[in-house]
């Protein structure tokens, strides 16, 4: 954070925010058994706009659908619900489970052989999951291929 925010007016606040947000993701990603962490910040007029994604893979022994899997997550709520979409998606590596918040967006995509489910979850803390950070995170979603 202090070498991205070298020679700019970020607020001291913002910054511990931000570290805060980022440690907290990446300690919750190692407690989930995360096997990847993207980190990218961004310098727009002084602001920070990090972006993370945690890459995680859920084995699971029973079939469990992606429908089956979205009703769970509908089931057991989870935050406010006004602010959390909970849908069913189709991307190029297939049915795909997507929840929403404004700063966060997991992608859970089933694995071929129903195996378990690849989790692409991305956290975009200050700019939200709107606009261009939307369409970003959405774009490396779209690019999952399986090769089998």
């Amino acid at each position: 954070m202090d070498h991205q925010t070298e020679g700019r007016s970020a607020p001291a606040e913002t910054k511990q925010e931000v570290w805060a947000t980022l440690r907290n993701t990446a300690e919750a990603g190692v407690r989930n058994g995360a096997l990847e962490f993207f980190l990218r910040p961004e310098l727009d007029d002084g602001g920070i706009l990090p972006a993370s994604l945690i890459v995680s893979l859920i084995p699971r022994t029973g079939s469990l659908t992606p429908d089956e899997l979205r009703e769970s997550f509908e089931a057991r709520g989870g935050g406010d619900a006004h602010d959390t979409e909970v849908s069913t998606i189709e991307l190029p590596a297939g049915e795909t489970v997507r929840i929403r918040t404004p700063t966060t967006m997991d992608l859970y995509v089933q694995m071929p052989g129903a195996v378990g489910y690849l989790v692409l979850g991305f956290a975009v803390p200050l700019s939200g999951t709107t606009g261009p950070m939307y369409r970003l995170c959405s774009a490396i979603g779209e690019s999952l291929r399986w090769i089998v």
